[in-house]
């Protein structure tokens, strides 16, 4: 039946994205090009509601049929559906920078009570419990996660295609550790944004706009802290397998930080988008992303949790050539 959820999710998503398409058509919802954008066609956005609408359609029925615990359902449910609400609202009109904070911490907060806040981490083969400490930096860690996926969602089929990596190298490290109740989730997920990708994928007939990229952000983040109450390894590795979105994005906000830049101001200074104008094109970029997520760092994250690599000397060795790459194609460097 499981099986059969997802074969469902990945349909439903698809169809409900063409509708999304249409509809945005019709009422002249396009993202238009302008100096700061990475396209030169006026397209449609707001396609990442129909992958938001069938995940979280699916996450009651993975509970009931055993594939999820209430409690991670209940923190998906309500931090997801939140952030893409405040997402969509944002989409369709302006809301302020603060207020978005407050509704992402929010939201945060949210998950966390459901999860049980975060637990001791293993650094250097040492325990650390953190306690209050711990549960804030989650929370803003969730809330930078959810963030840079709204800033690297810039070219076409780059945020579909990490959520797909993500997810299935997720499966795939709680399928090698005997993890296997915990796949079910980013399986949907994955599944829920390649009804998606397909509409996405290079030259994109519909964006996902920021109540798609968003949700995205904040679900994974719920994803990993789920991870880290099973095991400290797999907190680790899953770190690893965001590296790509995680390095791109903190480095080109920090230089842009340093360079005395607007940081909420819109800019196309990603080492992404510097790769793309570079090579001509978003596909090669999209596709180098599934990659190097998929022959560097899952092995890497298989390493911390099957090999016995610590988790902290992985996340160095997976992320030290991201950042060299990033800092080469410019990150945070203005054009």
């Amino acid at each position: 039946m499981l099986i059969g959820l997802l074969l469902l999710s990945v349909l439903v998503s698809w169809f409900l994205t063409g509708l999304m398409r249409h509809y945005a058509l019709s009422r002249g919802l396009l993202d238009i090009p302008n100096e700061r954008s990475s396209h030169s066609v006026p397209t449609p956005r707001g396609g990442g509601v129909a992958l938001v609408v069938t995940f979280l359609l699916a996450l009651p029925w993975l509970a009931y049929r055993g594939g999820l615990d209430d409690p991670v359902m209940w923190a998906m449910l309500g931090s997801g559906g939140g952030v893409a609400v405040l997402g969509l609202l944002d989409d369709h009109g302006h809301i302020p920078a603060r207020w978005r904070l407050l509704g992402h911490l929010a939201a945060a907060g949210w998950a966390l009570y459901w999860l049980g806040g975060m637990p001791p981490l293993e650094v250097v083969g040492a325990p650390l419990d953190m306690g209050l400490l711990g549960h804030g930096l989650a929370a803003l860690g969730m809330v930078w996660l959810l963030n840079l996926y709204n800033f690297m969602d810039g070219i076409d089929g780059i945020a579909s295609v990490e959520a797909l990596v993500v997810c299935l190298g997720g499966a795939v490290l709680y399928a090698a550790t005997g993890y296997v109740e915990l796949l079910w989730a980013p399986l949907a997920l994955a599944c829920a944004v390649l009804g998606f990708f397909y509409w996405n994928v290079p030259p994109a007939q519909i964006f996902m706009g920021d109540a798609g990229s968003g949700f995205l952000g904040m679900v994974l983040g719920v994803m990993m802290l789920q991870a880290t109450w099973v095991s400290a390894d797999l907190f680790w590795a899953w770190l690893i397998l965001l590296g790509v979105f995680i390095v791109d994005g903190t480095l080109t906000l920090v230089r842009r930080m340093l360079d005395g830049e607007r940081l909420h101001e819109a800019h196309r200074s990603h080492a992404y988008q510097h790769a793309a104008r570079h090579y001509g094109g978003h596909l090669p970029v999209t596709l180098s992303v599934a990659l190097l997520s998929l022959c560097w760092l899952l092995p890497i994250a298989l390493g911390v949790v099957l090999g016995g690599l610590d988790g902290l000397a992985g996340l160095t060795i997976a992320y030290a050539p991201l950042l060299v790459l990033a800092w080469n194609l410019n990150a945070g460097v203005a054009d």
